[in-house]
This record gives structure tokens, sequence and C-alpha cells, in this order.
């Protein structure tokens, strides 16, 4: 009987401090993070045929395309794993070398707006229409993301269930940064409506 009410007890102690919430909110940030890196990743795979329809193009800007092949392969030496969540400088590196990508294509994209003949072609139109939405889901899910872990991060730190976190181990998570805070929420913009001259 002592054993049982010891266990009742303890249950309700648990769940009175917190330890629940951790367990929930845990997993919130684990399914929001695998949503950031899908869709990613879906960015990674458009990228391949991305530059073989754009090499397609006379004279297209050597440096462009390679600043986008090497800011791919960064991207793919990172190791995604689930401590990466909770190792700051990691995390950071995984932003950065995913924010050179974002760079990289922006740029491509750009220059792009010179080559009307590849503009033209139903192959680019239809890649440059899935990589817009590929950026907009992405801003989606970071958005999702961000949210969990504030969320996560306030019960780590506030009291009484900051001393929960502490027994267990509950560390704050790390966070999307960006200079500017609005920018997070607004994806690239792409603009392939507007009329472009030709390479001189």
């Amino acid at each position: 009987m002592r054993k049982l009410i010891f266990t009742f007890l303890s249950a309700l102690t648990l769940s009175g401090c917190g330890y629940n919430d951790f367990q929930r909110l845990d997993e919130t940030v684990t399914a929001a993070w695998s949503e950031v890196v899908n869709n990613y990743q879906r960015r990674a795979d458009l990228i391949p045929n991305l530059i073989a329809t754009v090499k397609g193009a006379t004279d297209f800007e050597k440096s462009t395309l390679e600043a986008v092949v090497n800011a791919r392969a960064s991207v793919g030496q990172i190791k995604i794993t689930p401590e990466l969540l909770n190792d700051p400088k990691a995390f950071e590196n995984f932003q950065k070398v995913q924010a050179d990508l974002s760079s990289a294509l922006s740029r491509l994209l750009v220059v792009a707006e010179n080559y009307p003949q590849l503009k033209a072609t139903q192959q680019f139109s239809e890649l440059a229409a899935q990589l817009e939405g590929t950026e907009n889901r992405i801003t989606v899910a970071r958005g999702r993301y961000i949210k969990a872990v504030q969320t996560y991060n306030v019960l780590a730190r506030q009291f009484p269930s900051n001393l929960t976190a502490m027994m267990f181990g509950y560390t704050p998570k790390a966070n999307f940064t960006v200079e500017n805070e609005k920018a997070i929420s607004v994806a690239p913009k792409v603009d392939f409506s507007k009329p472009a001259e030709a390479k001189k």
C-alpha cells in the first residue's frame, strides 16, 4: 500500500513541477525541427536539376553556378542529429550553411534574369516555381520551430519548472537568429514575371 501511495505522490509531484510538460514540448520541438529539415532537404534535392538546366544556357556565369554547387556541398556535410538542437555552436553552423545556400540561390536567380531564353524554358520555370514554394515552406517551418522552442525554453527557465529542468537535464534549445528579425517571416522574393533584357 505504501508503495502505491508513494508512486501516486511521485506522479503528482512530477506532473505538478512541469515534467510532463517537458515531455510534451520536447516532442513538439522535435516534430517542428523535422519539418524544417525536410523542407531544407527538399530544396537541396531541387538543386541538381536546377544546375543542369541552367548549364544549358550559353555563357551562364560559371562563378554563380560554382557558388551554388559549393554551398549545397557544405550543406551536405552537416550531420543532422538530435544533439544538434542542444549544441548552440553546431546549430549556428547549420544555420550559416543554409543561409549561404539561400544567398547563392538568390544570386543565381537574379543572374538568370539576364537570360530570356533560359527563363522561357518550361523546365526552368517549373524548377523556379518549386524553389519558390520550398522557400515559403521553409519560412513557415522555421516559424513553427521558433515558437515551439520559445515555449520550451520559457518552461526550462521559469520557476518552479526550472528546478525540474536542472534535475532532469532539460537545457534551453538553440533557436534561429537573424540580424533583422522581421526577415525571418518573409520568404525570399523571386519574381519571374518581369521582362528581362537580353545579355549583351
